[in-house]
């Protein structure tokens, strides 16, 4: 099968498509013939070799893969030819990936598997960071950063659904015009304007009950500026290459709370408390109340290029690789 490697951490160029055997399911998996990929931001930071705990080279990246069932191993119910989703771990840059079978969800009918590849990382991402940690209730102010991006675009929609304000930032135009249309109310340009100087006029001082942070950085720092007393932000990723800092005595001072997420580790460790909004997930995405905004797709010999412009700030919604 082809598959695509990261043999030395780096830039994009270091991904090199190659030939290897069909992985073999252990019990307790399945091996999915892979229709899409999906791409995400911590694929990118695992190959330059930012991630924390991420894998050492040689390794193939992909966090989850929509196909086909080929196989299953020992004590799977699932049956070959069933259309699923899966989350890997690693291993979705290939044509087929192993999956644990806990970790598949139905492909809904209707839904392609390009837009089934981008359901679970962000939209269980999204709801996590909203609800379970962000405790989001209806009629307050959330600020979603990077709002036409695959996360984003998942958060700005269930934002709207649960009854916020919300406010987002991008970098163009055109990414605002998305963001719009899924929901936002207070689209912000952030290459041509201050975001915390814009929530304050807007807010008359009163600022953001919640920022949902991805980025860090000194837009961490500036989230906290645009932060009502007794808001909180989630912090749930570090895209800018610089994790967000602050000082305790602000938070003391001001009321101010921050929170951390990671999907990957509260899947282990948790994974019921992240799992419990799959049901309300597919409903909503069943009846049309959500949508898998699918960007950009790439061939899978193209996941350098799928890297490189998502790096570049050229794509919106969710970028997968088609083998």
């Amino acid at each position: 099968m082809r598959t695509v490697e990261v043999r030395e951490f780096g830039d994009s160029d270091v991904l090199a498509v190659t030939d290897a055997e069909k992985p073999e399911p252990a019990a307790g998996e399945v091996r999915i013939e892979v229709e899409a990929a999906g791409v995400n931001f911590a694929d990118i930071m695992q190959r330059r070799g930012h991630y924390v705990g991420g894998p050492e080279p040689v390794y193939v990246p992909g966090m989850e893969a929509a196909g086909t069932v080929d196989a299953v191993g020992e004590g799977v119910e699932r049956e070959v030819g069933d259309r699923v989703v899966g989350m890997t771990g690693r291993g979705a840059y290939a044509e087929y990936a192993l999956a644990g079978a806990d970790s598949l969800f139905e492909v809904p009918e209707g839904m392609s598997f390009a837009e089934a590849a981008g359901f679970p990382v962000q939209f269980l991402t999204a709801h996590a960071v909203l609800h379970e940690w962000g405790g989001l209730e209806e009629g307050e102010r959330v600020l979603v950063h990077a709002a036409a991006g695959g996360v984003g675009t998942a958060a700005v929609q269930l934002a709207s659904a649960a009854g916020a304000e919300v406010f987002g930032t991008a970098s163009t135009d055109a990414k605002l015009e998305l963001a719009e249309r899924l929901g936002c109310d207070h689209p912000i340009n952030y290459e041509a304007a201050d975001f915390a100087e814009e929530i304050d006029a807007v807010t008359d001082g009163g600022g953001v009950d919640l920022v949902l942070d991805g980025v860090g950085g000194e837009t961490f720092a500036r989230s906290l500026d645009a932060l009502s007393h007794f808001g909180r932000v989630v912090a749930y990723g570090a895209a800018s290459g610089e994790p967000g800092e602050v000082e305790t005595t602000r938070l003391l001072f001001e009321n101010k709370s921050v929170l951390g997420f990671h999907l990957g580790n509260a899947l282990q460790r948790d994974p019921q408390r992240i799992l419990q909004s799959v049901p309300e997930l597919e409903a909503m995405l069943a009846d049309g109340d959500l949508e898998v905004v699918v960007g950009q797709r790439f061939d899978l010999e193209d996941a350098a290029d799928a890297h490189a412009a998502i790096e570049n700030r050229e794509t919106t919604g969710k970028v997968v690789l088609e083998p």
